[in-house]
């Protein structure tokens, strides 16, 4: 610290010496005039877990009339302690690197990684393999030791490099993880046989002489050896005694498919299957027999094809018989389905039986259930009130059984008044005058039945059982002014009490 103020205050600190060259540096506050140590590489507490450091300060400004008072600077020794932090497994190796043959069998070790805690402590590791990286679950590794093994086959073919990631995990504090890259390499086993390298379409000439070369053909195998292919090219045994083209190696991975007689006639034979044996010299020795389709053409003096059979040209396209009667069938049932459809939009155009513009029939309900009270068809006939001379007199309604208290009264029917369109409304009220002064008609035209008597009505309740307390409070008097047609019920309740209780 500095007791003066202001410019006379300022000072500058520096590192003179350390036993960690680079590690540390020193700066200036310039508000507080503070050393600030400022770290400069990463720490590693356990490869060094103290650090000394010789810093110097002196003031920027001196004023040189106090020179002679001097030196205006300052040493210290300051020591830098380290501390211990938990850190994740740390690889030997940035990354591993493994091979393996695609025909070892299964649990087959094929490499191990190693990790290890820097911390002093030195926790257990346990390894995984990260999934993600190794979705067919080909390898697995031994969660002690590292050890990396097969869980299933390999097939260089079909994938020559994996790359997984192997987790070292500590044992005591799960969360602290570390990843490797794993890139293993999948060694190539003679396993596949080589094949012909493209279909071949072959022809022979009906006018061929004898070992004329008509094809060459080639190899191609999967497997990669290392001094490259080496392919044999023979006709098969069985063919060799009976054959009609022979096969010449010519010692560059090729052959020659040559003829064998003067001339080929079509007619006796329009196709020849040729067996061609394969083998590669790679150790174990894979082999297989390749058949080469061999046409007979017509052709012409230069030896171009002319003109194929028809069985000739089928078997080029790939079609056998089979095929091209399938083929005429689905044509055939097309046609049928088309001419079916253009009978039915034929059908469908014809002209309708009425044709007119005020005809709105879009749509038509029909209902074959007859209506409620339909049947009663003789008690409401509207051609009574058309022609009532043409009533029956002895007639009863169907829908009621009437008590007859009285005979009926025959009563003349009057003349219409005009013809026997008459008025309609005076016929009316001349019925209904003779219907009211007439005691056999009761009104049976509406009849309503309530089997339960509502609760809760705000107009309390309509019941005559209700009503009066004894039978003797109601007064039927009167009914008898109501009419003869009320008469029958005055007889029965007008009466005076001694004579309904005699």
């Amino acid at each position: 610290m500095d007791g003066d103020i202001g410019e006379n205050a300022e000072m500058d600190y520096r590192v003179i010496g350390s036993d960690g060259p680079g590690m540390f540096d020193i700066a200036t506050n310039r508000s507080t005039q503070d050393g600030m140590i400022v770290l400069r590489k990463p720490l590693d507490f356990e490869r060094k877990r103290q650090y000394s450091l010789r810093v110097q300060v002196e003031n920027v400004h001196i004023n040189p009339r106090f020179f002679s008072m001097g030196p205006f600077r300052d040493e210290a020794t300051i020591k830098i302690v380290v501390e211990d932090v938990d850190e994740p497994p740390v690889f030997e190796r940035a990354s591993y690197v493994m091979e393996a043959k695609e025909d070892a069998a299964r649990n087959t070790i094929i490499g191990s990684v190693s990790a290890s805690d820097p911390d002093d402590k030195n926790s257990l590791v346990r390894y995984s393999i990260d999934r993600r990286t190794d979705m067919d679950r080909v390898f697995n590794i031994h969660a002690g030791n590292g050890s990396v093994f097969i869980l299933r086959e390999l097939d260089r073919e079909d994938n020559a490099w994996h790359n997984i990631s192997v987790i070292a995990t500590e044992f005591n504090n799960p969360r602290q993880i570390s990843r490797v890259p794993v890139y293993i390499r999948v060694l190539d086993v003679n396993d596949n046989p080589p094949t012909f390298a493209t279909n071949y379409e072959t022809f022979v000439c009906e006018n061929a002489k004898a070992n004329q070369r008509i094809q060459t053909v080639s190899a191609t195998d999967p497997d990669e050896p290392l001094g490259g292919h080496r392919f044999l090219f023979t006709l098969a045994p069985d063919a060799a005694g009976k054959a009609n083209f022979s096969v010449r190696d010519n010692k560059d991975n090729t052959a020659w498919i040559l003829t064998r007689r003067n001339s080929y006639n079509s007619l006796q034979m329009s196709i020849y299957h040729v067996p061609v044996v394969i083998s590669d010299s790679e150790f174990p020795m894979q082999s297989s027999t390749n058949t080469l389709t061999i046409r007979v053409c017509t052709c012409d003096r230069e030896g171009n094809m002319k003109l194929c059979n028809a069985e000739a040209l089928t078997a080029r396209a790939g079609l056998s018989t089979g095929a091209l009667v399938a083929i005429l069938l689905c044509v055939i049932i097309l046609l049928m389905i088309v001419v079916l459809f253009a009978a039915l939009r034929r059908q469908r155009k014809k002209e309708p039986l009425i044709i007119s513009k005020e005809d709105v029939r879009d749509n038509v309900v029909s209902y074959n259930d007859e209506g409620g009270g339909e049947e009663d068809t003789q008690a409401f006939d509207i051609g009574t009130l058309r022609n009532p001379e043409a009533i029956e007199e002895s007639k009863q309604r169907r829908d009621i059984v009437p008590e007859t208290f009285y005979p009926p009264v025959r009563r003349p029917v009057l003349p219409p008044a005009r013809d026997n369109n008459g008025d309609v409304r005076d016929f009316i009220n001349q019925r209904l005058q003779d219907n009211d002064s007439d005691p056999t008609a009761p009104p049976y035209d509406s009849l309503a039945t309530y089997a339960y008597e509502g609760n809760g009505s705000v107009a309390e309740s309509l019941s005559s059982l209700e009503s009066v307390t004894t039978e003797g409070d109601q007064d039927y008097n009167y009914l008898s002014e109501w009419g003869p047609r009320f008469k029958k019920l005055a007889d029965m309740y007008g009466g005076d009490d001694s004579d309904r209780d005699s």
